[in-house]
């Protein structure tokens, strides 16, 4: 059967070869013939376009007819039209005039944000000016506002201090002031008697929870008389490392009662007081305690607060003295008339209804609650909830307790608190104010905790000096100091701490504080010391077991403490000796257990046979049973025969007891040595 095949289309002139000639069908199939309008738009323009295929020969005369789709001249607007959107939107920031808020320093980062710009913009500006700044670095005011004015915008200049801008309250008006109770102080030496004399007051028994009977912390209390009437008291320590707080007790105090035993009469911490109370512009009552004592002498009290420009009022002065005995408690009603009195005079008011501030009396970390700051409330009235900022940390007030620890929804003006709820601990002595937002308070705190750190900064670069000195000092020998971690369980404690350990320096070994702060001791403390071999001064509180651990792996000093005048000794006794003393033993001798007597009213005694050395009366003792040490301790009695002795040599019997030790047996061996501190 005839056929023939189609060519392939190469070019212009086979196309009209193909459309010249005719298409020949099978025959033989009853099919009738296609019509030619049917098959000519195949072989057309439109068949040529679907294909895709250009040949070279229309390529090189370029009549190629292709046309472009619907879609993609939709695409090609839309592209344009962004593009002009985009440049007008441009055009049009560049004409915004913006007011560009400068602080002392700025990050180009930062720079760019307020302007709205971008920012390569602003590192190609900087270029300009001579600047070659990244992203991140710093910029000082003066060079930023040339970049600002460069871009035409205005610029602002404000202190970063201005945060702190109205943070404290308007001054109250006279119609809004209402009468509040006073704020007293009681001051006085160690000893006269002033925890007691409160306790007579609240009749509580503060006293007998104090380590040796000594007041460690300032403590805030409010006593309701009889009459209805309130006073609020602030106990202070006595002692000289408590300068500091004592100073702070006074500077929020509106009346200073002053103890003074008249047994022992004015001392030098009484005449550091009065000269606190003196600063502080805060009248004096004048409380002679121990009244009930038969040596008691109050006018020898009396003439001698006449060199210290104290004139009672039994001597033509202006200022009440009260004899008092807190522990018969008789004179207690006079000493609060007295204060009343003066409270009255002083006409003390405040306005209650406004935004609450005070000042942090004291501040611990307390395991289960977290921070917790006594705070006295000195204007306004403090609500459970309130968002408060106390020096550099800032929290909202989740609970608030008196000094009764009875939960309080409220506190008015010259109360005493204990307030839950802030980030951290802050420093005893801050002011506390209310702010009303979050954002506020973080502001104001992070713009305060970044002064503080610039301050320590700098404070440890002074101390140092250049490295040129540090160098010729090691080399002369005059590098020599000690250092020291302190840890306690208040904030007042721990710059007490602080201020006795520094005192302790001498001309040629000087004692640095690395780090003092509250509660309990960690492992980066340990750390801390370790890295500088430093001693850890833990006052009330105790390491925890992952630090304890480390200290005893790393060889770390831990010296815990509940009384201040056994840290100062301490510490004197390190300096003395250049570096922490060490204990070195020396041994004495061997005694062997040959028999055990147990005798009325003594005991257990052991008959020994001094096998090497001697035996000392006095000296340490470990008992040894098979080699192993069972015990620890002194030996309590040494005696040959009957006769009490001093030493007992090689080769001569014994008689020995232990002290709360009778778990005695034959065989046992006396190892007997001697302690002696050497410097290290």
């Amino acid at each position: 059967m005839p056929s023939e095949t189609l060519r392939l289309r190469t070019g212009r002139a086979g196309e009209e070869e193909d459309e010249a000639r005719p298409v020949r069908r099978p025959g033989g199939l009853g099919l009738p013939p296609r019509k030619p309008a049917v098959v000519a738009p195949k072989k057309g323009a439109d068949d040529r376009r679907r294909a895709g295929r250009i040949d070279v020969q229309a390529a090189i005369e370029g009549e190629d007819e292709r046309v472009r789709s619907l879609a993609s001249v939709r695409r090609q607007r839309e592209r344009e039209r962004r593009q002009a959107e985009l440049e007008r939107l441009r055009s049009d920031q560049v004409k915004v005039v913006r007011d560009v808020i400068l602080p002392d320093t700025i990050t180009v980062q930062e720079l760019a944000n307020r302007m709205a710009a971008r920012t390569p913009e602003v590192i190609k500006a900087l270029m300009k000016l001579g600047v070659m700044a990244t992203v991140t670095q710093t910029l000082d005011a003066d060079t930023a506002e040339l970049v600002v004015q460069e871009f035409g915008h205005r610029p602002r200049r404000v202190s970063e201090s201005d945060v702190e801008i109205g943070l404290e309250g308007a001054v109250d008006t006279e119609a809004e002031l209402e009468p509040r109770p006073p704020v007293v102080t009681i001051m006085g030496h160690v000893d006269h008697g002033k925890t007691s004399l409160l306790d007579a007051l609240r009749a509580t028994d503060v006293a007998a929870g104090e380590a040796g009977g000594i007041t460690q912390h300032i403590g805030a209390y409010q006593v309701e008389l009889d009459s209805g009437q309130q006073i609020t008291f602030i106990d202070t320590p006595g002692h000289e490392a408590f300068t500091a707080m004592r100073a702070r007790g006074a500077s929020v105090t509106d009346i200073v009662v002053l103890v003074v035993a008249a047994d022992d009469g004015v001392m030098p911490q009484t005449v550091e007081a009065i000269r606190h109370a003196k600063a502080a512009d805060a009248p004096i009552i004048i409380a002679i305690n121990k009244m009930d004592k038969a040596d008691a002498n109050p006018d020898r009290v009396r003439n001698e607060l006449l060199s210290h420009d104290i004139v009672v009022e039994k001597l033509g002065g202006e200022t009440q003295d009260v004899e008092v005995s807190a522990t018969a408690r008789t004179g207690l009603d006079k000493l609060e008339e007295a204060i009343l009195l003066q409270a009255e005079i002083l006409d003390l008011k405040a306005n209650p209804d406004r935004a609450a501030e005070g000042t942090v009396v004291e501040s611990r970390l307390d395991r289960g609650r977290g921070p917790v700051a006594t705070v006295l409330i000195q204007k306004g009235t403090l609500y459970q909830g309130d968002i408060v900022v106390a020096g550099a940390e800032w929290g909202r007030v989740r609970a608030m307790l008196d000094d009764k620890a009875q939960p309080l929804k409220y506190a008015p003006p010259s109360t005493p608190v204990e307030i839950l709820g802030l980030s951290g601990v802050p420093s005893a002595g801050e002011p506390l104010v209310v702010v009303e937002v979050e954002s506020r308070a973080r502001e104001i705190t992070e713009f305060r905790a970044r002064k503080l750190r610039e301050s320590a900064v700098a404070g440890n670069v002074a101390a140092r000096g250049t490295l040129e000195q540090m160098l010729s000092r090691i080399v002369a020998g005059e590098q020599k100091e000690v250092a020291v971690v302190i840890k306690a369980d208040v904030q007042g404690s721990a710059e007490a701490i602080a201020a006795t350990v520094v005192k302790q320096a001498h001309e040629e070994v000087r004692v640095r504080v690395l780090h003092s702060a509250v509660g309990q001791i960690t492992e980066s403390d340990i750390q801390l010391a370790k890295a500088s071999n430093a001693v850890v001064v833990a006052f009330n509180v105790r390491a925890t077991s992952q630090a304890r651990d480390m200290a005893q792996r790393d060889g770390v000093d831990i010296r815990y403490y509940s009384i201040i005048y056994d840290v100062a000794d301490d510490i004197e006794k390190l300096v003395r000796g250049k570096v922490a003393p060490k204990a070195r033993e020396k041994f004495l001798g061997y005694a062997e257990v040959r028999a055990v007597f147990n005798i009325t009213k003594v005991g257990k005694v052991a008959g020994c046979m001094i096998t090497e050395g001697v035996v000392r009366r006095g000296a340490g003792v470990r008992v040894l049973r098979d080699n192993v040490v069972i015990h620890t301790g002194e030996l309590s009695q040494l005696k040959r025969f009957k006769d009490d002795v001093r030493e007992v040599a090689r080769g001569y019997e014994c008689g020995l007891s232990f002290a709360n030790f009778h778990d005695l047996q034959e065989g046992d061996v006396v190892e007997c040595y001697e302690t002696e501190m050497v410097p290290g």
